[in-house]
């Protein structure tokens, strides 16, 4: 199986997080575009096995999802009468735990995302259809019409609007990751990281972020150190040791690598987040359909009744990404501007 990194579908601050990716490669499948479908883990009744086949990744929490008939109403005629929801998902070739990758059984796609779109599907009464491909076709799979919606990590910006549609329903979050028996907090003030030494991807919008704090903390006459390794197995080993105090990196990531080490000596805690998008705007992520399709507004009202009811928060509980929760679905929100898309 080749090596692979996070695909560049996520803003800089994910493009490149190998470091995280590569400790769930051997749960990946590899090869090239899937055209096969799966229904897996959604049930007639609306149920919902979050977390299936996760290996670990999540906790298994069983959901009921039902129709809400007014919100089937709501959904474009094509769609309401062809009875399901085609569901894109760009995690080939390796995926991205905890969020989309194929889960133990090396055939079913699991992950955050997916489940999600299983939950919505229920909710406007389809039958959830997941398509899985690379990350460029999953957008090729959108225009074309042969995939509905996807659910696939995608952060809302003002570029991506003009092809498309968004409803909005996970914030978009870095995240310092410590030693669970560290006591430091970021507690959203950059000036919390004076004397600290922190790991971050070179290259990635994280590591923008943090030098532009360290340029900061310089002309206060203050010292934030900055460390660069080659993979995820050094961050951690280095963070184990000592030898740096966080990690700073994509949220979803840490937060599926501090439920992996949960019980080992290594164990570690997410310690604050940080919103990918920067200090003046909260960055989202958002199931994105073709601009006038008309499916924007009823996956909104869905994700907003889930929300409503607690089994939003019952989901995010489940994939550890509670910090990641949005208050509402929202339809076209402001997204990164132009010149940061």
């Amino acid at each position: 199986m080749p090596a692979s990194r996070l695909p560049s579908r996520f803003p800089r601050h994910l493009a490149a997080t190998a470091a995280v990716a590569s400790l769930a490669l051997s749960l990946a499948a590899c090869g090239g575009d899937s055209d096969a479908a799966t229904t897996a883990g959604s049930a007639a009744d609306g149920t919902v096995t979050v977390g299936q086949l996760s290996n670990g990744a999540a906790q298994q929490t069983t959901l009921k999802a039902s129709e809400v008939k007014s919100l089937n109403a709501e959904l474009p005629a094509a769609v309401r009468k062809s009875g399901k929801l085609v569901i894109g998902v760009g995690a080939l070739p390796a995926g991205f735990p905890p969020l989309a990758y194929v889960g133990s059984d090396q055939k079913t796609l699991t992950g955050a995302e997916p489940d999600l779109g299983r939950l919505v599907a229920a909710t406007l009464g389809l039958k959830p259809e997941l398509r899985n491909s690379t990350w460029e076709n999953l957008f090729v799979g959108v225009d074309s019409g042969k995939v509905d919606v996807a659910f696939s990590n995608v952060t809302d910006t003002e570029e991506r609007k003009k092809k498309y549609e968004f409803a909005s329903y996970r914030q978009d979050n870095l995240a310092f990751e410590a030693p669970k028996k560290s006591t430091w907090n970021f507690g959203g003030d950059y000036e919390n990281l004076a004397g600290r030494t922190v790991a971050v991807g070179s290259g990635t919008n994280q590591e923008k972020i943090l030098l532009e704090w360290k340029a900061k903390l310089a002309k206060e006459g203050k010292k934030l150190t900055v460390k660069y390794y080659q993979d995820s197995n050094s961050i951690y080993l280095a963070l184990a040791s000592g030898k740096i105090d966080l990690y700073f990196g994509p949220n979803p990531g840490i937060a599926y690598h501090t439920r992996q080490v949960a019980n080992t000596p290594r164990a570690t805690r997410t310690a604050g987040t940080f919103s990918g998008a920067g200090a003046s705007l909260q960055g989202l992520i958002a199931a994105t359909a073709k601009k006038d399709s008309g499916l924007a507004k009823p996956v909104a009202d869905a994700i907003n009744h889930l929300i409503n009811d607690g089994t939003y928060a019952k989901w995010l509980a489940a994939w550890n990404l509670s910090n990641e929760a949005v208050a509402k679905s929202q339809i076209n929100p402001p997204g990164l501007p132009l010149d940061n898309s």
